[in-house]
């Protein structure tokens, strides 16, 4: 659940598009206030129609950032042949990836069903393991400076569900699924230990079907039963919201 020492931030916009809009320029703000302090910025992108719509946004107001100097990870993915449109690696090229000047070795995908010898989500979240210590000072994950999340209708984040192993997770941090109940079944996804290791999480949530979730997650309730109550960063944990899936929360 959230922390009670960090509370979360929540922002209200008029719709979804603001929604985007908005977290797009705050992104773009994140990352050049990491470069300057720290010289290397280290995010994680979501899919999702909201995160999507970010990442495109993002695209029409870059020039402030030093793509020479981004490295981007992913929160989950499903496992998928390379290239398949359904990859969340494939809809971020497409939105803002594709358009930039970032090295194609800073973009750090998961593997693809058959790449670098994956046959399994499992495979897949074993690599990703090895690869995020490579980046990683301390040999496990590097410290993101934002990962961006967004939320389905019960809660979950990243490939994280409800009463599912992976949420429980509590150890490893990139795990693979076989059974998520929203298909493709077979994902590799960041664990709550992963996405607390960042010191921004935000969450991109629109849409009055989210509007229960929102309020229970906001609300402290247990990460097995609101995956999203888990995501909390170790500085700053913040929700965009329209209106409707503010709806279910106390007026501001």
């Amino acid at each position: 659940m959230s922390d009670p020492a960090r509370p979360c931030e929540i922002l209200r916009f008029a719709d979804a598009d603001e929604v985007a809009r908005s977290a797009a320029a705050a992104f773009v703000d994140a990352i050049v206030a990491a470069q300057r302090e720290r010289v290397q910025a280290h995010v994680v992108l979501t899919g999702g129609g909201s995160g999507v719509a970010m990442l495109e946004h993002v695209r029409r107001d870059q020039g402030r950032i030093d793509w020479s100097a981004v490295n981007v990870y992913f929160g989950d993915e499903r496992f998928l042949p390379p290239g398949d449109p359904d990859r969340n690696e494939v809809q971020a090229r497409q939105a803002l990836l594709d358009h930039v000047p970032i090295d194609p070795a800073r973009i750090h995908a998961m593997p693809a069903l058959g790449e670098d010898g994956c046959s399994t989500p499992q495979a897949s979240a074993q690599r990703y393991t090895e690869l995020l210590a490579a980046h990683s000072p301390d040999g496990t994950v590097p410290v993101f400076d934002v990962h961006l999340l967004g939320m389905g209708g019960e809660g979950h984040v990243n490939s994280l569900f409800p009463h599912t192993d992976a949420v429980r997770e509590s150890e490893r941090l990139v795990v693979g699924v076989d059974d998520s109940p929203k298909p493709p079944p077979a994902r590799v996804t960041l664990t709550l230990p992963a996405v607390r290791r960042a010191r921004q999480v935000w969450l991109l949530v629109t849409g009055a079907a989210k509007a229960d979730a929102v309020a229970a997650a906001v609300g402290g309730a247990a990460a097995e039963e609101i995956p999203a109550a888990g995501a909390c960063g170790t500085e700053r944990t913040v929700w965009f919201l329209d209106p409707q899936a503010a709806s279910q929360l106390p007026a501001a």
